[in-house]
Formats: structure tokens, sequence, C-alpha cells
């Protein structure tokens, strides 16, 4: 497949400038522009699906916002819309899973409800706090699991140490109904999700917070964490 165009022509892994112009990565090799170029793409997409959502964001915008001079560029280095979503997931559960291993380390058999509630939050929002501002992964996230046609992604993606935390609420509430705790925990996946996108965007606006630290922020994720899992069940169906 000749993936350049005819004369002049520029190649899917060269970028351009906010002004259009050409930016040739010279010194670099091929395989490290082609990185370069991804992680472009990455960041690019990452933000426009966090901003307007995946399924109103089309690979020719995310090339251009990326930067490059061939739209079949996002093809080229990622294939579908889904596969560039997976990519984007995987960019940031590698880091999340990194600093939620160091804390089930330390947990060994705890059975305080509280401690796997941190485990579920904190690696979230250390990650956040680590990139700055603004950041658009917790709205991209949000996008990504009110999409019927994507969010399995999530679930596949998914790494044996966030499947570690969930079991240790299982052990610590063992009197909880199969049912209650199935409701319960997709309860706890849409408060971290929202509560963190919430706070991500009013930060990137200049807007005020209820807390002043996304450490804060997990804090307060953590006791609503725990009121939630320790709540009485009614007899109510």
């Amino acid at each position: 497949m000749d993936l350049h165009r005819a004369e002049g022509a520029l190649s899917v892994g060269e970028p351009r400038s906010g002004s259009g112009a050409v930016v040739r990565m010279t010194g670099k090799s091929r395989a490290e522009r082609a990185g370069v170029t991804r992680e472009r793409i990455l960041s690019a997409a990452e933000r426009l699906f966090a901003e307007h959502g995946v399924s109103a964001v089309s690979n020719r915008q995310v090339s251009e916002a990326a930067g490059q001079g061939n739209n079949a560029a996002v093809g080229y280095h990622f294939g579908t819309k889904a596969d560039l979503v997976r990519a984007i997931v995987r960019r940031h559960a590698e880091p999340v899973d990194r600093i939620r291993e160091r804390m089930l380390a330390g947990l060994g058999d705890s059975a305080d409800v509280r401690d796997w509630a941190a485990c579920l939050v904190r690696p979230v929002t250390e990650h956040l706090a680590a990139q700055g501002n603004p950041t658009w992964y917790a709205r991209f996230i949000a996008q990504v699991v009110t999409d019927p046609s994507l969010c399995a992604i999530i679930t596949e993606e998914t790494h044996a140490s966030l499947r570690r935390a969930m079991d240790g609420f299982v052990r610590c509430l063992p009197e909880l109904p199969a049912e209650v705790r199935a409701e319960r925990s997709d309860m706890a996946r849409q408060l971290i999700t929202h509560v963190c996108a919430e706070r991500e965007r009013a930060l990137a606006e200049g807007a005020p917070t209820p807390r002043s630290s996304w450490h804060g922020t997990a804090t307060g994720l953590i006791d609503a964490l725990v009121g939630l899992w320790l709540a009485p069940v009614s007899g109510e169906s």
C-alpha cells in the first residue's frame, strides 16, 4: 500500500505545525518517527473524544488535530476507531495498574473495607494528579463507558489488580447477596468515573471544585464508597 501522496506529498508520519507547515523529524529512525506520530495521534484523539464524544469525532479530525498531513494516518497506525480507543485505554491502564499493584502489596488480607475502596480510587487519582492540568483521561473514560459499542473495551482491558481489589470487598462483606454486590460494584464504578470526570472538567475550565486536590477528592470518594458498600440491604425488591 502506497501511503504517500503523489508529488511533494506528506507521509503519514510527518506532522504539521499549528500553522500547517510540515514538521520534519530529522535525525530520527523510521521507527522513532512512527512512535512520535502514534503518540501525537493518541494525545489528539484522547482530547477530542473527551470533549466531544467518540462517535462525534472522525479520523480526519483526529489526524488534523495531531498535525498529520495525511488523513489515513489514524487507520495506518491504529486500524479502526475501536482499536484507537483501546490503545488510549491501555496507555493509561498500565501506569494505574502499577500504582494499584503497589497498594495491594501492602494490604495482605485486610478486612477493612476502606483499604479496598482506596485500592479502587487512589491509583486513578494519583495518575491524574501526575498528569498535571489539563488532563482528558477521566472525561475520555466517561465517554467510553456510556457508549454501548465501546464500553466492553474497558472490561476487556481490566487488569488482574482491579479484580483482586474487587475480590477484597467480597471477602470483607460475605453477607451481601451476590446481586447486591454486583449492583454496588456498578454503582462504585459509576461514582469513581463521573466524579473524576467532573473534577477534571472543572480544573480544565478554571471552575471551583469541592476539594483542593486529587488526594482530597480520593478521600471523599473513599468515604462515599465505604458508605455505599456498608449500607444496609432493605427487604424491598
